[in-house]
């Protein structure tokens, strides 16, 4: 959905993430607009951020450049929502204490939109008190705060304070206008392909990529849920802004990491590929050609089933898992929803899903089924918790 973006830049070495934060939301598909303070163009150049968003950048060096001269108004009422990334202490302290002495403070002030902020300082300047008191103000008037990370810094010193990268708030910043179809719930995910071993560097695993239970912890997430990952071998981005994340390697391992976490949750969804065997004889050293021209004899045995487990326990939550079939598709997930006993099951085709950015999805639950047509695996997502919310409001 294409939002119209105002981004805030105080000063700040950060100030060059920024940046890659306008390449990426332009990428998205927003518009956006670019405010700097005079500090903030000490960092980089008003004509980089006009170049890379395609709009006029308004810094206070040139303020009057707004056809009425009221910069400070129009362009909070032009946007669907106001980042400051990043946000100067000096910056976050005038905004949690009403000043509004230069450009972004006066579009803070006067802004009729949300505002989120991106902080970036020293370590010791953001664990201040009085910088946690303004933090803390700032959450309370209903301002979004991202967290910054943790790492090495400008200064050279290590610790907290560092800006999110791009990338990650791209990927959170959607968040806020999301509708919270699952505020307050809490949903464990599994993700990814198990990996059985044979020997130290030999095992059996499938093509999964992780990217659908990527996607879907990432749309329970913007739902505003708190979303546990455990996942397993992944080829994607893993998801950021998570309540927890836990790898685990095997189904044996995964099976425990579940059983461990379940307790109190909502919902479970097995995305997971998982092995349904495990190699029974597996070697402790590298298995070698022994120039008999016989092969090693492998032995295979069950793997816990993960979903079926969760189902049946006492208080289980709402189950919700994944067919992954190769030829009788629906015939195949009819089957396995009901051999799981769970509500809702969602079935692809692994020609089309698996390893892929894309997916066709069919959502069966006790109410009948619905088809989508091929889409992206973010927009698949959407539409699984779109349904999932409907089912839990029964």
């Amino acid at each position: 959905m294409s939002k119209h973006i105002l981004l805030g830049i105080s000063g700040g070495i950060a100030a060059y993430k920024s940046c890659e934060l306008v390449r990426l939301l332009k990428k998205q598909g927003h518009q956006v607009s670019v405010a700097m303070s005079r500090a903030a163009t000490e960092f980089v150049s008003p004509l980089t951020f006009q170049a890379l968003s395609g709009n006029p950048v308004l810094s206070e060096t040139h303020h009057g450049a707004d056809g009425n001269g009221m910069a400070h108004i129009n362009l909070t009422r032009q946007a669907n929502i106001f980042l400051i990334a990043p946000a100067s202490a000096n910056t976050l302290a005038k905004i949690a204490n009403g000043i509004a002495d230069n450009l972004l403070t006066n579009l803070a002030a006067a802004r009729t939109c949300p505002l989120a902020v991106a902080p970036a300082m020293n370590v010791e300047m953001w664990h201040n008190p009085a910088n946690l008191r303004n933090i803390a103000r700032l959450r309370d008037d209903g301002i979004t705060v991202f967290t910054p990370a943790s790492g090495e810094q400008a200064c050279g010193e290590i610790g907290i304070g560092r800006m999110p990268e791009a990338a990650e708030l791209a990927e959170l910043l959607p968040d806020l206008w999301a509708p919270k179809r699952l505020q307050g719930k809490k949903i464990l995910i599994t993700a990814g392909a198990t990996f059985e071993a044979i020997d130290p560097v030999r095992g059996i695993t499938n093509i999964s990529s992780g990217q659908m239970g990527m996607a879907l912890a990432r749309a329970c997430r913007a739902a505003g849920a708190e979303v546990s990952l455990i996942y397993g071998q992944i080829q994607t981005t893993l998801s950021t802004g998570l309540t927890s994340t836990t790898q685990a390697v095997s189904a044996e391992e995964m099976y425990r990491a579940v059983m461990a976490e379940i307790t109190g949750k909502d919902v479970f969804i097995s995305v997971a590929a998982v092995a349904d065997y495990k190699v029974k004889n597996s070697s402790s050293q590298k298995l070698k050609k022994d120039g008999s021209g016989t092969p090693p004899v492998i032995e295979l045995t069950e793997n816990p089933d993960i979903l079926a487990s969760v189902a049946k326990l006492e208080h289980a939550p709402f189950c919700v898992g994944f067919a992954a079939e190769s030829e009788k598709v629906l015939e195949h997930a009819r089957a396995k929803r009901l051999k799981k006993g769970i509500p809702m099951l969602v079935a692809n085709d692994v020609a089309l899903a698996m390893g892929k950015p894309v997916n066709r999805i069919t959502i069966i639950d006790e109410q009948g089924e619905t088809e989508f047509p091929e889409t992206d695996k973010n927009q698949a997502a959407t539409a699984i918790v779109e349904r999932l919310s409907v089912l839990l409001a029964r």
